[in-house]
């Protein structure tokens, strides 16, 4: 086998980056970053974390650790629409999944909650176990570019404090490098879609506002005013980075007219007018620009050379899937670089990579630019032409006692309620199907029917290409564990039922390292609830092969009752999905592997396995 410096080279310590680096650690792989800056994000940038980055949190073992730098679910969504923060209100939307009407929706779909981690504290936790777990890395250190041959590539990078050039070889690459990606445009990546369609100013600053948010606590505000309404959203916003004292003012602005002034004295103006207090105290901390772009890569790789994050998708923050979706992409990619590495899976299995993310990304570019376009409507309950005053005529406009007003009060009803898809969008963040090489289709499921919006409600489903539902079951302390707390962390799992006997000794036959049978009903994986019998969609005698990315890859929904032929079906699955004839792959017992985790002596470890 050649000489590697290391067996995947990232470049970029931002989400995507980081969160490769510590999949890769965890599963025992030879991970490098590089990044060409200093540190890490000195910014808030991207913050809302939804269920499912969550639930990848949860898998990697840092669940519990990013949670003390977030401001808690209950504390996200009660949006506000008003005149300034201190001002008459139009509307407020309970979001994220707060409202009465859908936390039910959140807490059946997932044992984890939202969270709100601005960018500059979840990184350093993704990073920082990075490299507790063995992942090394350079910072000052630019990636300049790389040449791929039949077993690895070479990279080139330079020392940016000395301007040292040297190369590093390594088997594969992540490029992780953000919207401007290096690596994506060195290996022709075909970004489309529109950049920079328009601009927003982002002011972050330093002030108590809890007197007018702790009765109606709230991360994002929305200010209606005159002079924050160019552009789709047409408004103002206060964004909480810290409950209640860290704040951003964002507001768009003209491309055409250059770049906007951040002169001190307008830009305290500019928040005192938000805020609606003329005589608020301020700390600006820091100013800058951003843009709205709608893209996305056709493609996410090219031979040894992948790319994550920002470098595919680029579009705005509305609806929230910004770092989540690059966060989900590293989970993606992780395990299969790790399986190919190991030996456990054919090298074909890294093309499922792309086949089942690009399409995500399309969706949540699309997604979120829609989100913006859908301010329009909320905008016209309130607007005005031509008034002297267009704030108070706003108002009046609403509170128009006779048909005129009652029309308008029905439209922002029906505004307000388009807000959902933005804001409780569920099904867009949970619904994803994955379609690919490495997923196994049922044959008789047929084509997939949902029974209410796929965009705002989870469809939860045992189907080949869906993430395994969630279901709570009782470990041996008699303690509540998920079904996604028993399978994933590196590993496949073949979930049964007792009457399943057949599956066990069938991955007890195959003895491979990567599987465990999870026979739900035996101690310490009982289901008194009797949750997971009711979404398994299988017969208890059936099974559901579970990846390690908590995605189903096969299922078997009729009983199998005999071990041969359990063991024949689980062999065609398994082989299917790693392109591997599994009777050549290592096994359980043999001295020259070890499980994932036991090699980095991370203890994380299925509840129960037979």
């Amino acid at each position: 086998m050649p000489d590697f410096d290391t067996d995947v080279l990232v470049v970029g310590t931002g989400p995507a980056g980081s969160a490769a680096a510590l999949a890769l650690a965890t599963y025992g792989v030879r991970v490098h970053m590089v990044s060409k800056w200093n540190w890490l994000a000195n910014t808030p940038r991207a913050h809302i974390t939804n269920q499912r980055t969550v639930e990848v949190l949860r898998d990697l073992g840092v669940e519990d650790e990013a949670a003390k730098y977030a401001t808690p679910w209950e504390l996200m969504g009660d949006t506000l629409f008003a005149t300034s923060l201190a001002g008459d209100e139009v509307a407020r939307v309970r979001t994220w999944g707060t409202g009465d009407d859908r936390v039910g929706d959140y807490t059946v779909g997932s044992p984890c909650g939202l969270l709100d981690i601005p960018q500059l504290y979840m990184e350093p936790v993704l990073f920082k176990n990075a490299a507790e777990r063995g992942a090394t890395f350079s910072f000052n250190t630019e990636y300049l570019s790389h040449v791929q041959d039949e077993s690895g590539l070479t990279a080139t990078l330079r020392e940016r404090l000395t301007g040292r050039e040297y190369t590093i070889r390594a088997q594969y690459l992540i490029g992780a490098d953000g919207a401007r990606s290096t690596v994506a445009d060195e290996i022709g990546l075909k970004i489309e879609g529109e950049m920079a369609r328009a601009a927003t100013a982002y002011v972050l600053f330093k002030a108590d506002l809890s007197r007018y948010v702790g009765h109606r606590p709230s991360i994002l505000h929305w200010i209606m005013t005159p002079s924050a309404n160019f552009g789709e959203i047409g408004m103002g916003l206060l964004r909480a980075i810290r409950p209640w004292d860290t704040w951003i003012a964002g507001w768009g602005y003209n491309m055409a007219d250059g770049e906007p002034s951040f002169d001190t004295e307008m830009v305290t103006a500019k928040v005192r007018a938000l805020v609606g207090d003329p005589d608020l105290d301020i700390e600006i901390q820091s100013t800058s620009t951003w843009q709205v772009n709608q893209a996305c890569a056709a493609t996410y790789s090219v031979g040894r050379a992948f790319c994550a994050g920002d470098a595919v998708h680029r579009h705005p923050p509305s609806s929230g899937l910004g770092s989540n979706t690059s966060i989900q992409d590293s989970f993606n990619l992780a395990w299969k670089l790790a399986y190919v590495v190991k030996g456990f899976a054919d090298p074909a299995l890294l093309e499922s990579y792309s086949s089942e993310r690009q399409p995500v990304g399309e969706q949540i570019v699309a997604r979120a630019n829609q989100s913006r376009v859908d301010y329009g409507p909320l905008n016209a309950c309130f607007r005005t032409e031509g008034e002297a005053d267009p704030v108070a005529a706003g108002l009046a406009k609403l509170r128009d006692p006779g048909p005129a007003g009652v029309a308008v009060r029905e439209a922002l009803a029906k505004a307000v309620e388009l807000k959902n898809f933005e804001f409780n969008a569920q099904g867009v963040e949970l619904n994803q199907r994955y379609s690919s090489d490495a997923v196994v289709p049922d044959p008789a499921a047929g084509t997939e029917e949902f029974a209410r919006d796929p965009q705002l409600y989870l469809q939860a489903t045992t189907r080949p290409g869906a993430k395994l539902p969630h279901a709570w079951l009782v470990d041996e302390r008699g303690i509540r564990v998920s079904t996604l707390d028993v399978t994933g962390k590196g590993q496949f799992s073949l979930l049964t039922g007792l009457g399943g006997r057949a599956w066990e000794k069938a991955v007890a036959a195959l003895d491979l390292p990567f599987l465990s049978a999870i026979v739900v009903g035996t101690k310490g994986v009982e289901d008194p609830y009797c949750a997971w019998q009711k979404v398994r969609e299988t017969h208890e005698a059936g099974a559901v092969l579970v990846r390690p990315d908590g995605y189903v890859a096969w299922r078997q929904t009729a009983a199998v009752w005999d071990e041969h032929e359990a063991l024949n079906q689980l062999q065609a699955a398994l082989s299917s999905v790693l392109g591997v004839d599994l009777d050549e792959t290592p096994k359980r017992g043999s001295a020259d592997t070890a499980t994932i985790f036991e090699e980095q002596g991370v203890e994380l470890e299925h509840a129960t396995v037979h």
